[in-house]
């Protein structure tokens, strides 16, 4: 069944108070689960604050060439949300402002912001770290994007790419039919211009979230079995695998409701509640600027609408790293899927 994004087809999910909603009481068993709060004031990390900033993230739009069955972005061809070239000379004036050591772009598919190679190019520099978060596919839908492997090489990017397995079945099953051979030769290309390849300096990682209502196994053995894998079936090479946790929103979440996977999944998020994984979030040290120039404590609450706590600068033309420093950083339930386990982030397992 060809998957679609909840805004087009007008769901109740696409309201991030719903899912909220259905998150805290939807159930008996998820209105009497312990409070993400309480989780953190047993670990002596409630009200949880900011360390500093030391990745600035944004999120340039949602389209994208893809629909992801879990993705919680609730990406695809239909969504037209953009940010405009406005925002993006602020997020440029904030990046210089705190002297930003890593830049981390995503989306959608931000390779198709028209902006993208012009706003790469203005924040460029010795030293700093610019990630883009590809979904693979776009670098071989055609000639204007096979060409950006060589843009990112010239730029010095660090590609971080989806691919949720070194098989067909699972990766088609959750990216759509045909994904797994285009990954394979988008990979294919990026490693013969040198990525992945050991001594070039050009990073190429991967990132694996589950296919299923379970949580990620361990990276570092994850992380063996796909270099074994993609090597011995395709001769491919990468860096490092990120194991990310299924956070419980957005088309997730549906698929949580609609397999009856929901109560489950969010007991075993909250019984495998880690204080060092808690100690280690990524929102203690990143801001996440939305395409409509909102600010957020991290990707998962841009999604969810639930902006920073700090008055005085909630969008990037307030920019103001002082005050966003002091803030109490927002927190629900879904929160418990990064603190589950070794933890869940950006970068994946955070102990």
């Amino acid at each position: 069944m060809k998957v679609t994004s909840l805004a087009s087809r007008g769901h109740a999910l696409k309201d991030p108070r719903e899912q909220l909603r259905i998150l805290n009481e939807e159930t008996p068993v998820l209105a009497t689960l312990p409070r993400f709060g309480q989780m953190l004031g047993q670990s002596g990390l409630y009200p949880l604050k900011p360390t500093g900033i030391d990745i600035f993230q944004m999120n340039l739009g949602y389209l994208c060439n893809m629909t992801c069955k879990h993705c919680h972005v609730d990406a695809g061809p239909d969504r037209k949300e953009l940010m405009t070239r406005e925002n993006l000379e602020h997020c440029i004036r904030a990046i210089e402002e705190i002297d930003a050591h890593t830049v981390d772009l995503t989306g959608g598919a931000p390779e198709m912001h028209p902006d993208f190679q012009w706003f790469v190019e203005r924040i460029s520099k010795p030293g700093r770290t610019i990630i883009v978060r590809s979904n693979l596919t776009i670098l071989v839908t055609n000639p204007k994007y096979r060409a950006f492997p060589e843009f990112f090489k010239k730029q010095g990017l660090q590609v971080t790419c989806s691919l949720p397995f070194y098989n067909k079945f699972t990766t088609d099953k959750q990216r759509g039919e045909g994904t797994y051979d285009r990954s394979v030769e988008a990979l294919l290309d990026l490693n013969r211009i040198g990525y992945g390849q050991p001594g070039t300096g050009l990073e190429l990682n991967l990132v694996y979230n589950p296919a299923g209502a379970f949580l990620p196994a361990d990276q570092a053995s994850l992380e063996a079995d796909f270099k074994a894998n993609l090597q011995r079936k395709h001769g491919i090479v990468f860096n490092n695998l990120f194991t990310i946790t299924n956070l419980p929103i957005s088309r997730y979440l549906e698929f949580l409701l609609m397999s009856g996977n929901l109560d489950e999944y969010m007991q075993k998020l909250v019984n495998a509640y880690n204080p060092a994984a808690a100690a280690g979030v990524m929102c203690r040290n990143t801001i996440s600027v939305a395409w409509n120039g909102i600010l957020y404590d991290c990707d998962f609450n841009q999604m969810l609408e639930i902006p920073v706590a700090s008055a005085g600068s909630r969008h990037i033309r307030d920019f103001d790293a002082d005050t966003l420093n002091q803030r109490e950083i927002v927190i629900n339930q879904h929160c418990f899927g990064c603190t589950a386990g070794a933890g869940s982030s950006c970068g994946g397992a955070t102990t």
